[in-house]
């Protein structure tokens, strides 16, 4: 089969396809025909710098996909047999044309879900999900979501909405800032542009939740929207700066909450998984594809995520 390999850290361009021999599964285990493969940012920043909960190289990244159950280890999973499903991979093997699972890790697809929506929510849909049950959304408030373009981000625009607040999309650069406005946001800025923060002031007079997916000075100019009671929720930091700098001292004195990053045990990620593809199923949740590539083009697929140049979710396919 083909897969992609890294080998050593650096720019996209260490990212090389190359014939590898097909895996085959064992006792308790699945072989899942990849038709999709799902790129992340941390992923990036791992094959840049080694950042990242990955096994080390040489290794062939991906640590989600989308794809059919085409040969089983044991015959109690013979049911799986022909199955469309999403799966974690375990942090390898994704960038390729077939990989090896354990039974119990692969979800089934919707019959209404197609296979590229379902891998575009597998890691983000959880994650937009964990996000608004960290944030305790109400009825009403005031929500800056930024990334609002992004993979998790543009979720997190229709669930925000669904959860009947006001939603404030912060996006980087006008075509951006207009899908943002297209998936449902009530008001839309640029935060490249300078004074994003306080044209937000100005027209609703702050916020109650930031739900920030780019960290550094955008989540800290963010954070100034925020009264007493009011919550920041990081999700990543596409920007590169890393998490906001606001002290546990810091926030307490304004009356506000911090939290960096979300995590739930296996059992919540594929609760949240089912759930979002639940309300893709139902017409209430889609992802935004921005790209599909093949998977000789992983390396153009980073260098265009780390360019920011990307709208939603990139996919690889095989």
């Amino acid at each position: 089969m083909q897969a992609v390999w890294l080998k050593e850290f650096g720019s996209p361009e260490v990212l090389h396809v190359q014939e590898t021999p097909d895996p085959r599964p064992e006792a308790g285990q699945v072989l899942v025909e990849i038709e999709f493969a799902g790129i992340t940012w941390i992923e990036t920043m791992f094959r840049a710098n080694g950042f990242g909960p990955f096994p080390a190289p040489p290794m062939i990244p991906g640590n989600g996909v989308g794809g059919t159950v085409v040969e089983v280890g044991s015959v109690e999973h013979e049911h799986l047999r022909g199955r469309r499903v999403v799966t974690g991979t375990g942090g390898s093997g994704g960038y390729a044309q077939r990989v090896v699972v354990g039974a119990e890790q692969v979800i089934p697809i919707p019959d209404g879900v197609g296979t590229a929506d379902a891998t575009a929510l597998l890691a983000d849909g959880r994650t937009a999900l964990m996000i608004l049950a960290a944030a305790n959304v109400q009825p009403g408030e005031r929500v800056l979501v930024e990334a609002a373009a992004g993979g998790v981000g543009s979720l997190l625009v229709q669930l925000v909405r669904s959860a009947r607040a006001q939603v404030v999309g912060a996006a980087g650069g006008p075509a951006k800032v207009q899908v943002a406005s297209e998936l449902g946001a009530h008001l839309t800025v640029d935060y490249r542009e300078a004074g994003w923060a306080e044209a937000i002031r100005g027209d609703v007079g702050g916020v109650d939740v930031v739900l920030d997916g780019v960290g550094g000075d955008v989540a800290l100019s963010a954070a100034t929207l925020l009264g007493r009671g009011g919550r920041l929720i990081s999700f990543g930091f596409s920007s590169a700066a890393g998490w906001p700098d606001i002290s546990d001292e810091d926030a307490e004195r304004r009356g506000i909450r911090v939290q960096r990053g979300v995590f739930g045990p296996t059992e919540e990620q594929t609760r949240r998984t089912t759930e979002a593809l639940a309300l893709a199923e139902a017409g209430l949740l889609k992802p935004l594809i921005g790209q599909q590539l093949p998977l000789a083009q992983a390396a153009e697929a980073h260098a265009a995520m780390e360019a920011r140049t990307v709208l939603g979710k990139t996919l690889l396919v095989p």
